[in-house]
This record gives structure tokens, sequence and C-alpha cells, in this order.
């Protein structure tokens, strides 16, 4: 009775021509047009994991958590409307546009984000063609990677995303003479799927900080990386490795303005031995703000 992984993220894009040009040179993801203009973005066995919709404004349209069942999804929706989140039946349509069996929708209380419940996404028979030589992500049972948003409310919001939602607290981190504070969470073996972080100079409350995606090889990360700065590609942060998941990865601004980490090597949680830490530093090495000349 709990969500099981990170299962896709919808963004509405104002760019269409720099995200595709973005994903598919930066991360080799395969390009799935509809004909109503929407793309869809293949990086493993799921009919997708990511959708562009074409739009005036550049924001988030949802991000979708897996579960194992309908069942389940019952379940977490009864405690949802329990704790007074409003929540609404996916349509057949929706199910259809999304590739999966049931879909449950409501908005985060904390940041606005819509997110979506659902169950059994489309398994493809042919296997994931990338747009350039990689030896693909890191996924599975892991799920799409992970998702860092800005919230309200901060400590109720942890209780929430455990309580309700069934997320288990990873660890923290607080740095910058406290100014900034992380909390990271998990839902399977992934050292996090879901981090939040209350806002910060001029950030709204429900602004995405980033998206993670993980390779299976740090060859791919490295080649990246290298395309990244050859393309003098916009960097958040340079190559390094974080203290509390081991990741070691760059970041990298998108066309819609918020981040995409690529890594490799993360962390993998066993509850039954799992120790919660908060930690100083969100980096061990690396992971400086980039030259600006």
């Amino acid at each position: 009775m709990k969500i099981t992984a990170l299962g896709y993220v919808s963004l509405n894009v104002s760019d269409m021509s720099a995200w595709l040009d973005f994903v598919t040179k930066v991360f080799g993801m395969q390009v799935l047009p509809r004909d109503n203009g929407v793309v869809d973005l293949r990086i493993d066995e799921h009919h997708h994991r990511f959708t562009l919709q074409p739009a005036e404004q550049d924001s988030v349209a949802a991000i979708g958590w897996e579960c194992a069942s309908k069942e389940d999804i019952v379940a977490l929706q009864t405690r949802l409307e329990q704790a007074g989140v409003a929540t609404a039946v996916g349509s057949a349509q929706d199910c259809a546009e999304r590739k999966v069996r049931d879909l449950v929708s409501f908005s985060d209380p904390f940041s606005d984000i819509r997110f979506e419940l659902f169950h059994s996404p489309q398994s493809e028979a042919f296997p994931f063609l990338a747009s350039k030589g990689i030896d693909g992500f890191k996924t599975g049972e892991l799920g799409l990677g992970h998702v860092v948003y800005f919230v309200e409310r901060y400590e109720e919001s942890k209780q929430f995303y455990t309580d309700v939602l069934g997320f288990k607290i990873s660890d923290y981190i607080v740095w910058d003479n406290n100014e900034k504070d992380a909390t990271f969470l998990h839902c399977n073996p992934r050292h996090h799927s879901l981090a939040i972080m209350p806002p910060f100079d001029d950030i709204p409350v429900g602004a995405m900080g980033h998206i993670m995606l993980e390779a299976k090889s740090i060859d791919d990360v490295g080649r990246a990386y290298d395309y990244v700065r050859e393309a003098k590609l916009p960097l958040m942060m340079e190559f390094g490795k974080h203290t509390n998941d081991h990741t070691q990865s760059f970041y990298v601004f998108s066309p819609s303005g918020f981040a995409f980490e690529y890594g490799y090597g993360g962390r993998l949680i066993d509850d039954n031995t799992w120790q919660v830490r908060s930690y100083d530093a969100p980096m061990l090495w690396g992971h400086g703000a980039p030259d600006p000349g």
C-alpha cells in the first residue's frame, strides 16, 4: 500500500526543438512523436518515461508514481482523501495517453505539482533504441531516477510524504550556514526517488530543482559531460560526487530552466540495515559552480 517507483514525468515546453536536441545529444533518448505534436521519450523497456507537451509557458505537467496494483492505488486514494487531499480517477483517455492501466491524480498540497498514481505501465516488445551510442539507464525496479523540488510547510510536507504516501527517509543534508536544507526519501532500493527543499533566495514553491537520470556506465556520463562542455550548454554544477548517495554526476540546465543531473554509481538502500544520517555538505568532491568565463 505504497508508491514503489518514480514512473514518468510530463513537461509543458515552449521550445520543443531545443528540448529534442537536448535529450538526444546529451542523453541519447529515443524520440516517439505523436500525431498531435506531443512527443514521448523512451529510455528503457517502458513505452516512455518522459512526455513533452507544446506550450506557451514551461512547467511540470505531471509526475507519475508507480504502484504495485490497483488495490494499492485505491488504498492510497483513501488515505489521501482522509488527509483532506482531493483526488480524481483518470479517464480511459488519460490512461491511454500515459500507457498505464489505472490512474488517480491529485495536486501535491506542498508544491501544487500534479501527481498521478498508476500501475501496470506498458512494456514494449522491441528494445529501446538509443539516439546515440550508450550502455543505457539504470531503471527497472528502481524507477526512472529521482526528482527534487521546492515545497512549503517543510516539516509538515515530510510527514505527508512518509505517513500518507509511504516514502521512507534516507537522510538529510543541511549546508551553507543552514540556508539550504534537503530531505531525501526512498520508496525502493534507490537511495532516493524524491528530495524536497524549502525555498531560498527567490526560488518559488513548486519549482523543479532537477530531475536525475542514472547511467549504467560512468563512460556514458563522461562522454555526455564532454559534449555539454564542448557545446557550451549551461552547467549548474560541474562533475563531482555526493556525500549521501555517492553518485558521481554533473548538472546541466534544460531548455525549461531547471536542471538534469546525469550520474552513475548511486548507493542502494537495504531498509533492514540502513541508518539515517545528516550531512553538512552535498559533495565529497567536485560539484563546483561552473566558471562564468
